[in-house]
């Protein structure tokens, strides 16, 4: 674990700067590192599921800074004003999706599958390159994370499906369950809070390594708590972070956990690049290409179009468009947990791989260069 740490990091300084030299993302540097360090490449870094294991972790970090970011009355404002928004979207995204993957030759199930793989996007491109004047203080921050949280609720209720396709559970009564469980699991973590957590911090606050461990333990806890019952990681750590975003110490654990974040999210984007099995791609390699291509132009005019419907400016739908114009790590995951449950081929899930990695390449070049992002290489955009 060690050799490949050594080689991923020092990898990743060499990429890097090589991308930003080139004015790429850094972004696209780990992505790249992982397909030419991974087990379809040299084959130096072979154990990429432990790897992928690990960065995880970045993204339940992501999910937690979100709600530290957010108080929970906004919150529910924005998530009425951008239902109809995010239904739509996902609709024509679908349809796209599942158009594409029958012309190229796929059958009913795994194209219906590769359409609703479509439907997302990356909370993770679209947070990572989200500068914190944006996150905070604009109205197009905020529409950019209640439509991802719209998008994640969808992909919890699709993965519940598929988990429950494949099994004797019955979705209906899984989904009932959930919607019991959710509003009991936020009314735990709230009431410990204010019983336990806030106490703490209260008496402690001074020692910030403390505070930085308690922080973690937090974020983790409930996280796990939260998968125990049938829910994301992510979902719990937004929970956690969102019942402490009204507490006074909210900023310095945001600020303070950001690098580890980082740290996570170079192993995650590494994870993603050398899960591309190259030899399997022959036969679909340029549909995946041109549902990619389709996904990084048809995003941004749809999500400018459902948007400007609701009254919103062009300015602020052309860039959310930008923002939100990939697919998903939830695209990855839900084809995966459709193998799992024999629902599809293989071939689709390579499909979906492909296809996914062209966008959050063309997705995160296009933002860097057009919008205000905390790693863009022009000074003029630099922000954070």
């Amino acid at each position: 674990m060690l050799h490949s740490l050594f080689l991923i990091f020092v990898g990743a300084a060499v990429l890097g700067t090589l991308a930003l030299m080139a004015r790429q993302s850094l972004i696209i540097g780990y992505i790249a590192l992982g397909i030419v360090l991974g087990p379809w490449g040299l084959k130096w870094v072979t154990d990429t599921e432990l790897i992928q294991d690990i960065s995880n972790i970045g993204i339940i970090f992501l999910l937690f800074l979100l709600g530290l970011n957010l108080s929970p009355r906004k919150l529910l404002v924005l998530l009425r004003q951008t239902m109809i928004v995010t239904l739509l979207t996902s609709a024509v995204f679908a349809s796209v999706g599942w158009g594409f993957a029958t012309l190229a030759g796929f059958n009913m199930i795994n194209s219906v599958i590769i359409g609703v793989a479509c439907m997302f996007s990356s909370t993770i491109i679209g947070l990572k390159l989200l500068p914190t004047t944006v996150l905070h203080h604009r109205h197009t921050g905020e529409v950019i994370i209640s439509v991802l949280l719209l998008q994640d609720m969808i992909a919890i209720v699709v993965l519940i499906a598929f988990q429950a396709a494949s099994s004797e559970l019955n979705t209906l009564v899984e989904l009932a369950k959930l919607a019991v469980f959710l509003p009991m699991l936020v009314g735990g973590v709230w009431v410990f809070k204010h019983l336990v957590l806030l106490k703490l911090l209260a008496k402690y606050d001074r020692i910030q390594e403390y505070v930085f461990l308690l922080a973690l333990a937090w974020c983790l806890g409930i996280a796990q708590l939260a998968h125990a019952i049938g829910f994301s990681h992510e979902t719990g750590a937004f929970i956690a972070g969102i019942t402490v975003a009204t507490s006074p110490i909210a900023l310095f654990i945001s600020e303070s956990l950001k690098p580890l974040r980082d740290f996570f999210l170079i192993l995650f984007f590494f994870a993603l690049g050398a899960g591309l099995n190259v030899s399997e791609l022959d036969q679909i390699w340029l549909p995946a290409v041109l549902l990619g291509g389709a996904m990084l132009v048809l995003k941004p005019v749809v999500f400018r179009f459902a948007l400007h419907r609701v009254s919103e400016t062009s300015k602020l739908g052309w860039e959310t468009g930008f923002r939100l114009g990939q697919m998903s790590e939830f695209s990855l995951l839900i084809v995966f947990v459709a193998l799992q449950s024999a629902l599809i081929e293989p071939t689709a899930v390579y499909f979906v791989q492909l296809a996914t990695l062209v966008t959050f390449i063309g997705s995160s070049y296009s933002i860097v260069l057009r919008y205000q992002t905390p790693i863009a290489v022009s000074e003029r955009l630099r922000r954070d």
